[in-house]
């Protein structure tokens, strides 16, 4: 059997052919493009240009993907640190140091310690995603039906519960998403579900339609809904550079973040948010200059931006092992390969080993490539900032319209796409998060069919659903998640009483 290395370096001949380096090229400059408009994060920039992938045969379409990936991630940054507007949840913390250095002049030295840090990131969590995921895949190839939906279970709660200012706003999610996950033929029966008697709709809806509409046209009616007539003014970057002192700031934390962002993303608990803030924590408690925190210091942009990206990298283990997406992004590119009848787990490393290795391969490509042509490129991606508002989401109508209806070239496609689009808007109206969504609209199916399965191995025996130790073990941990909030403020309550009693004592002895 061959190494890791040897497969690795199979992919890398693959990967660094003439024509899949213009795809890694092209993925890596259309990612940043479109990543790098107001309110675009690289979900949304994934989602959107998904449809382009369509005409390539598969290992070339992949490694345009992984290029649009990383692109799409760099451009979130990029309007996180020059318009204080971040592309996704995982960018917010590199507007808090990010946007201050760029109000001060400083945001191309901002933008290179972005950009460096997300090589560094993405460098480390691939490699550590190569030595990993074969490991992790060839335990998983034992893991049954009980196991898998005990997984799916943790994933669902683990993204419900971390997501959003309200637990009940994320179930809520949960829930749509496993609606129109249930539209469609039941496997099993061959009966209809929430056809509405639509012949079109017996096949259910594609995962990519779903992605586009919450995703391109929710955020575009949400933009429209508030569009001020007045856009705002890019800050002008310069020619990115750092300093010695700047150097000497970023290189510690370029290094600390991997370590921080690689596991939150291996396992299923819900993105890059979590680590990317204990990774601005660390920093601030690290650094000698901690007086410049929220005023532009430099760690904590280097800091949680390697984080994110080595997350990202990690998410990738569970999608390519388990089939498990647990980010926006992961649940986009796990869509692509069903589109093109692949399905990631614990097999796809035996079946699918020379595009698995090919895309590994280019992910190491592509964050080269994002290093070397958007230093130079800032400049230019702050002017594509200057499109007015309603130009802007005009053309993401468009082109969100043409994605949808080359899917299925059905005008009842688009008709799905808008209604879903309302959906996304109403979803931001009342604070749901469409993550949640996401996830469950592709999970949701393959979820019910491992839990009927188990159920048809036990007879019908509930206790069937947790029958080994893996999965018990995981219940274990989906409770614990439940049952934490009430347990940190039965802590806290604690803990308030007995001070209070203790000032009470001091009190009396006195």
């Amino acid at each position: 059997m061959e190494s890791s290395f040897d497969l690795l370096m199979q992919g890398f001949a693959t990967a660094l052919t003439p024509m899949n380096l213009v795809w890694a090229a092209l993925g890596v400059l259309l990612g940043t493009a479109i990543g790098v408009l107001p309110g675009i994060g690289p979900a949304m920039a994934v989602a959107l240009l998904l449809p382009v992938t369509y005409a390539l045969e598969p290992t070339g379409a992949f490694i345009m993907f992984a290029g649009i990936y990383f692109g799409g991630m760099f451009g979130g940054s990029t309007t996180s640190i020059l318009l204080n507007t971040p592309g996704e949840s995982a960018a917010v913390v590199a507007a808090m140091e990010g946007n201050p250095m760029a109000r001060k002049g400083r945001g191309s030295q901002a933008l290179a310690a972005a950009a460096i840090g997300h090589f560094i990131g993405a460098v480390i969590g691939i490699t550590l995603l190569t030595l990993l995921a074969p490991t992790v895949a060839s335990a998983a190839v034992n893991i049954g039906a009980p196991d898998y939906l005990a997984v799916m279970v943790l994933a669902f709660i683990a993204v419900t519960s971390v997501l959003g200012n309200s637990r009940i706003r994320g179930f809520a999610s949960l829930l749509i998403g496993l609606t129109i996950g249930l539209i469609g033929l039941d496997e099993m029966t061959g009966q209809q579900r929430l056809t509405f008697g639509l012949l079109s709709l017996a096949d259910g809806i594609d995962v990519v339609i779903v992605a586009v509409g919450l995703f391109a046209i929710g955020e575009s009616l949400w933009v429209a809904a508030h569009l001020r007539h007045t856009s705002g003014k890019p800050i002008p970057v310069g020619r990115p550079w750092l300093g010695k002192d700047d150097l000497r700031r970023s290189w510690k934390p370029w290094l600390r973040g991997p370590l921080i962002g690689f596991p939150f993303g291996a396992i299923p608990a819900g993105g890059a948010e979590i680590p990317t803030f204990l990774s601005y924590v660390t920093e601030k408690r690290l650094s000698r200059n901690r007086h410049e925190f929220g005023k532009g210091a430099i760690e904590g942009v280097a800091g949680p931006e390697a984080t994110a990206s080595a997350s990202a990298a990690g998410t990738m283990v569970s999608m390519l092992t388990l089939g498990l997406p647990t980010t926006a992004v992961a649940a986009v590119m796990l869509a692509a390969f069903q589109q093109y009848g692949i399905q990631p787990g614990p097999l796809l490393f035996q079946r699918e080993s020379d595009l698995v290795w090919a895309l590994i391969a280019s992910m190491f490509i592509g964050s080269v490539l994002l290093l070397v042509l958007n230093l130079p490129l800032a400049p230019v991606w702050a002017k594509l900032l200057q499109i007015p508002r309603p130009y802007l989401y005009a053309g993401i109508l468009f082109f969100a319209s043409i994605g949808a209806y080359a899917v299925g070239g059905s005008p009842l496609d688009l008709l799905v796409l808008f209604i879903i689009g309302l959906i996304g808007f109403a979803m931001r109206r009342y604070g749901l998060p469409v993550l949640p969504a996401i996830i469950a609209v592709i999970l949701g199916p393959t979820a019910e069919q491992q839990m009927r399965r188990a159920l048809q191995i036990s007879d019908g025996q509930v206790t069937g659903l947790i029958n080994t130790p893996f999965s018990i073990a995981v219940y274990a941990v989906v409770l614990l998640i439940l049952a934490w909030p009430l347990l940190a403020r039965f802590l806290s309550r604690r803990q308030v009483a007995e001070q209070g009693g203790e000032r009470e004592e001091e009190r009396a002895e006195v």
